[in-house]
């Protein structure tokens, strides 16, 4: 049981970031054999997130940095967050325009068990109201000078 409590969390970091970071990067490689034709609705629906030109390769440039965060392991809270708008529209797609739920299902999986491996980074986002925090008393980062001696 404690291998699995120790690797776990590693094992879903590195499947998550390995899937966007491949994924995203056939995008702009062109690797990967191409999936079949979606259906029609699904197929209007990535027609439009061409024709803005700008949409699909910024999310996919999201997904391969995010990605390669994950894999490897610096900043991994940023990375689920900025991933997360996008796993809700790949399930929403999934589920909605182009049935097929394995994938959906198993990224919502692996992106809720990190996010909850990683709770306590999330918890100050969650919080129902701010601390108002005057400058004078917010903290610093202060670099100490590290003496060789």
């Amino acid at each position: 049981m404690q291998f699995l409590a120790k690797w776990s969390p590693a094992a879903a970091r590195v499947t998550l970031g390995l899937v966007f970071f491949v994924f995203g990067l056939n995008y702009f490689l062109d690797f990967l054999p191409p999936p079949p034709t979606p259906p029609e609705q699904a197929l209007a629906f990535l027609g439009g997130l061409m024709a803005g030109g700008y949409v699909l390769p910024l999310v996919k440039t999201i997904e391969v940095v995010a990605g390669a965060a994950l894999l490897a392991n610096r900043f991994v809270p940023l990375a689920l967050t900025v991933l997360a708008p996008i796993v809700v529209n790949i399930a929403a797609y999934h589920f909605l325009l182009a049935p097929g739920y394995a994938m959906p299902i198993a990224l919502i999986l692996l992106q809720l068990y990190l996010a909850w491996t990683h709770r306590a980074a999330f918890l100050p986002m969650l919080r129902a109201r701010s601390e108002d925090v005057p400058v004078s008393e917010r903290p610093t980062l202060r670099r100490t000078a590290v003496v060789n001696g």
